[in-house]
C-alpha cells in the first residue's frame, strides 16, 4: 500500500521553545509511517500523546522540529493547508462541538458549503454521507433530539460529505454509553472496509483498538510499540510497566495462566477467550 501519511523525527512542544530540555517535548521524535486505506488505532494514557500527534494530521499543530507528510504535502506549507484539510477531517470527543445547524441535513452540509461545492453537488455529498451512517432518515430531525451516538454519527457524515481520504477520530466515544460506542466504531468500521477510508482512532478503550489493523501505543510523547493487535497485546507485563490497560479478555486470560492454566498466551477479544476456556474444560 502506499504511504498516506509520513512522519519524520517529529518534535512537538506547546510554548514553541526548541532549546528547552528534551523532557519538555509533548512529542519527542515520533517516526512511523500509516498507508492508505489502514485502520490505526493510536492508544496511551491521559498524557501520552495521541491527541497532540492526531492534531498534526490536520495541521491543526505544526512540529517545532521534524515533519509531518499528508500525501506528498508538507504540513509547513502555508500555501497547501487547504489542500491537507480536504484530505484529512478530524473528528473531535464532544459531537456537540461540532454541531452547528439545527437541522441535521443542513450540519452535515456546513462543510462542502465551506468548500464551495456546487449545491446540487451538496445535496447528493449530504444524502450519501447520511446513509453511509445510518442517519439518513434523521436528516430533518435536529440534533438536539438525538442520542450521543447518534449526535457523533452526524459529526461523522459532515466529515465524509467532504470526501476526506482519511478520517481522524479523537477519542470520538469516550462521552457515549456502550450502544453509543457500538454505533458509532461499527460505522467506522464500515467507512474503512466498504469505502477505504483510513481511519485512525485514538482511544483509550482498548476493546475498541483490537478492531484495528495495526495499533500504536504511545508513552511520554514516544512510541512505545507498534504492530498488530495480537503482537501489541502479546506484551502483557510491558505495557502494565508503562500504566497501560489491556482488553478484558486479554487480561483474564493472563490471569488464568499465571494460575498454571494452559491456555493460549495471547487471545483478543470475548469470541476467542470463550473458544479458549471451552477448549481447556473439555481436556
Amino acid at each position: 500500500m502506499d504511504d498516506f501519511i509520513q512522519v519524520k523525527d517529529l518534535y512537538f512542544q506547546y510554548d514553541g521553545n526548541p532549546d528547552e530540555k528534551q523532557k519538555s517535548f509533548a512529542l519527542n521524535n515520533i517516526n512511523l509511517t500509516i498507508s492508505k486505506g489502514e485502520f490505526v488505532a493510536i492508544v496511551g494514557h491521559n498524557g501520552s500523546g495521541k491527541s497532540t500527534l492526531s492534531k498534526h494530521f490536520n495541521s491543526l499543530y505544526l512540529p517545532t522540529s521534524g515533519d509531518v507528510i499528508i500525501d506528498g504535502i508538507n504540513t509547513k506549507d502555508d500555501e497547501r493547508i487547504f489542500d491537507i484539510r480536504k484530505k484529512v477531517g478530524l473528528v473531535l470527543q464532544n459531537p456537540d462541538n461540532q454541531i452547528v445547524a439545527g437541522i441535521v441535513e443542513e450540519d452535515v452540509a456546513f462543510g462542502c458549503e465551506n468548500l464551495g461545492v456546487p449545491h446540487g453537488e451538496i445535496r447528493q455529498r449530504v444524502d450519501n454521507a447520511l446513509r453511509a451512517v445510518g442517519m439518513y432518515e434523521y436528516r430533518t430531525h435536529s440534533p438536539d433530539k438525538l442520542s450521543g451516538g447518534q449526535k457523533q454519527r452526524v459529526a461523522i457524515a459532515g466529515i465524509i460529505a467532504m470526501e476526506p481520504e482519511c478520517i481522524v477520530l479523537d477519542e470520538p466515544t469516550a462521552m457515549l454509553d456502550p450502544q453509543g460506542r457500538d454505533e458509532v466504531i461499527s460505522t467506522v468500521m464500515q467507512l474503512n472496509k466498504e469505502m477505504g477510508i483510513t481511519v485512525i482512532l485514538i482511544t483509550h478503550y482498548m476493546e475498541e483498538a483490537v478492531l484495528a489493523d495495526r495499533v500504536i501505543v504511545m508513552d511520554t510523547g514516544k512510541v512505545l510499540t507498534d504492530g498488530t493487535p495480537r503482537e501489541v497485546f502479546s506484551g502483557v507485563e510491558m505495557l502494565k510497566r508503562h500504566r497501560l490497560n489491556v482488553p478484558q479478555a486479554t487480561e483474564l486470560v493472563y490471569r488464568l495462566r499465571g494460575c498454571g492454566f494452559e491456555l493460549p498466551e495471547c487471545v483478543l477479544d470475548e469470541k476467542e477467550c470463550v473458544e479458549a476456556l471451552a477448549a481447556l474444560i473439555k481436556g
